[in-house]
């Protein structure tokens, strides 16, 4: 396993910028492979698909590459893999065509550590059908959000879980695949929230046992562009409102319109590059996505590390509290100061961080408002963690 950060970081022209970036959970910078394979795409004769003619099975092929490399990132079948604008969309795409099938008095599972995209779809499905929403309660004094939780609200009208498998905010990896266990006993579905988690995780949709998982490639280097993978079985389950004479195919069943084949050039390529992270990994790509992934998260937990033992050494800084082993991404305020005020003059310094609740709503509410979230990713430096802690102590 090996991680040459000056390599890494030089596949990311906007560096040269200067900024230092601790967004990542917000949008990570695009590898330059993946705007160069977006302009070549662009440049070329690429037409809509169909096979009579050469540019239309180049768009076929280009969509085909794009199932793979994603199955690759997180272990599905490509055939599994429906794309979609962005994780919200998708999961909007999913909730409705679910929801057709309950009833009054059926439960929805969702968690209160989510991001609302996994809990507003399914809480406006529920109520649309009359089935009753169940709530699992994060741990405010640890960030955990424990099995347990689940297990006292999962029962025998349970048909859907919804849960992540990193929080946005906190970092805190919820045992995702004990939860999906649960609720396949209950005879349930899991839908899992994989924005944050694939971006920093190697990642096994099998071994997670997620029914449906969802990902954005604008958190993993690529553009903005998601994808949302189940079996090809589960898919076929499922009939979603479509125009007739539209593809009734899985998965372009549940792919309204012509897709943006340029930014599928683009995931292919990202994922491309997540697999070149560790220069010494070999095999298939997906062999290679797992041994960079994991080079990755080592390299960042390491640096995490530094981070947040510099933020708890600064007077009046106060971090929210997460279990360990999460991904590297920490909440904070600055005593006396709102959380807008310090995201605003850290950006005056050039330094990268959010503010606000960063759509973990219910987290937030429960956890006395917005605060400053740094995520760390894979091309931030020592240096980085210091011009923060630096600017902080100041």
């Amino acid at each position: 396993m090996a991680f040459e950060i000056d390599r890494v970081r030089g596949a990311y022209p906007a560096l040269a910028e200067g900024y230092v970036h601790f967004d990542g959970a917000a949008g990570t910078l695009v590898a330059g492979p993946v705007s160069d394979a977006i302009a070549a795409t662009l440049r070329a004769a690429v037409g809509n698909r169909t096979t009579v003619f050469a540019p239309g099975r180049r768009a076929g092929e280009i969509v085909a590459a794009a199932r793979a490399a994603v199955a690759d990132l997180v272990g599905a079948a490509p055939e599994g893999v429906v794309f979609g604008s962005s994780a919200t969309a998708l999961t909007y795409t999913v909730s409705r065509a679910l929801s057709a099938t309950w009833r009054p008095g059926d439960e929805v599972v969702v968690s209160r550590l989510d991001h609302d995209a996994n809990v507003r779809p399914w809480v406006q499905a529920a109520e649309r059908v009359g089935a009753v929403v169940r709530w699992a309660e994060f741990d405010p004094e640890t960030g955990a959000l424990p099995t347990e939780a689940f297990d006292r609200v999962i029962g025998p009208r349970t048909r859907l879980v919804a849960v992540t498998a990193a929080s946005n905010a906190i970092g805190t990896r919820p045992d995702v695949a004990t939860i999906a266990a649960l609720a396949r006993a209950a005879g349930a579905l899991s839908y899992v929230d994989g924005v944050h988690a694939t971006a920093h995780l190697p990642t096994d949709v099998v071994a997670l046992g997620a029914d449906f998982y969802v990902t954005s490639a604008y958190k993993w280097s690529g553009p903005h562009l998601a994808a949302c993978v189940a079996a090809p079985s589960t898919w076929d389950s499922l009939r979603p409102d479509k125009l007739v004479p539209s593809p009734d195919a899985v998965p372009e069943r549940f792919e309204f319109g012509t897709l943006s084949f340029e930014l599928l050039a683009g995931v292919t390529a990202a994922v491309d590059h997540l697999a070149g992270l560790d220069a010494t990994a070999a095999g298939t790509r997906r062999e290679r996505v797992l041994a960079s992934m994991s080079a990755a998260h080592a390299y960042t937990g390491d640096l995490f590390a530094r981070l947040t033992d510099g933020l708890r050494a600064i007077d009046g800084v106060t971090l929210l509290p997460a279990p360990k082993g999460g991904c590297p991404t920490v909440s904070f305020r600055v005593a006396g100061e709102a959380a807008e005020r310090t995201a605003t003059r850290l950006g005056d310094r050039d330094i990268c961080v959010f503010a606000g609740d960063y759509y973990a709503y219910e987290y937030f509410r429960r956890t006395g408002g917005p605060a400053v979230r740094a995520s760390l990713y894979h091309y931030n430096t020592a240096d980085d963690v210091e011009r923060l802690l630096a600017a902080l102590s100041s």
